[in-house]
């Protein structure tokens, strides 16, 4: 019986050990995918489109800043987009990288179709899977072509950083395929009109803000989404919020459960208006409260026009200590 305990043993040993070396290996898989067609231009409203949308709707200034800089963007300032944010999470320890064209450690000898596909195919220049934090694949073509001239247009920012730390957890998830680069689902537009429709804000909300990111129940360890899409729920970790944790509410016009069920059109746009409310919040407010009017109403407007879904969501916010409902 002892000699069958051990064979089990050392076999089960033999599997732990293939396992460990596989993920080890496998992890950092090399990818390909294509180059879109985008080059970045000099014209200067190109280049202001572009400013609005990193430190506006696509809210890239709430990441790519050092930590220090963070209250600048609450505050309105602007800053030079050259990295050092920090997010750890169970598959490791996340930093934005330097977006300011330095040679040395910016995007500097990137070129624009590189960029391009970090952002429309998750494919890093050396075909690296990116993490999932930057959903723009659908971007437009124009809108594309914006963010990339606005980067190429700020002074370069020597900042050196330290690279993306994935876990154990990290890698194994990466090596078993559950997560890898995402293209897009949809032919990205070549360019959007600019006005207060649904249409406009659908776009918005889906391809640019990523409402539907942080306001749709997700498996955190995956980032796959498991609820109703808007309908809330999910849960952002007290350890990365120092001490708080937060539970994204119920977008979706639901009269019960729904937290815009009863906001009117002023009420919604007056919100990003004001900002911030909890200091630790995960919701990027100060580069949402610099959306304008045109884009706030299509935003209102699209998320009324959503099916309601029941799903009542107890307390957005949780201090150290407290346990979210079963």
């Amino acid at each position: 019986m002892k000699k069958i305990l051990l064979r089990v043993l050392a076999v089960l040993l033999i599997i732990v050990a293939g396992l460990v070396i596989f993920i080890f290996i496998a992890w950092n898989k090399k990818h390909d995918a294509p180059y879109p067609d985008i080059k970045a231009t000099t014209d200067s409203a190109v280049i202001a489109r572009g400013k609005y949308l990193a430190f506006g709707p696509a809210h890239c200034a709430s990441c790519h800043v050092p930590m220090e800089k963070s209250a600048d963007v609450e505050k309105g300032l602007e800053t030079a987009l050259s990295g050092g944010w920090e997010l750890s999470i169970p598959p490791g320890t996340f930093r934005a990288p330097n977006l300011t064209p330095d040679d040395e450690t910016g995007i500097g000898k990137l070129t624009d179709a590189e960029v391009a596909r970090v952002l429309r195919y998750s494919v890093g220049h050396d075909g690296r899977t990116i993490f999932p934090f930057m959903p723009f694949q659908e971007l437009s073509d124009a809108d594309l072509t914006a963010v990339i001239s606005y980067l190429r247009a700020q002074k370069p920012v020597k900042h050196a950083l330290k690279r993306t730390e994935y876990s154990f957890l990290g890698k194994a998830i990466m090596a078993f395929g559950m997560i890898k680069p995402e293209a897009p689902k949809n032919t990205p537009p070549k360019s959007m009109i600019i006005d207060s429709t649904i249409t406009s804000g659908s776009y918005l909300a889906n391809s640019v803000a990523n409402c539907v990111g942080c306001h749709t129940k997700r498996d955190l360890k995956t980032g796959a989404m498991i609820g109703p899409l808007f309908a809330g729920g999910m849960e952002m970790s007290e350890e990365s919020y120092k001490g708080v944790k937060y539970v994204s509410p119920n977008l979706t016009p639901d009269p019960e459960t729904g937290i815009l069920s009863s906001w009117t059109e002023t009420m919604f746009i007056n919100r990003f208006r004001s900002g911030r409310v909890h200091a630790t919040s995960p919701m990027p407010w100060g580069s949402f409260s610099r959306m304008n009017e045109v884009d706030l109403k299509a935003l209102y407007r699209y998320l009324r026009s959503l099916k309601p879904v029941k799903n009542k969501i107890e307390k957005t916010v949780y201090v150290a200590g407290e346990r979210l409902p079963d």
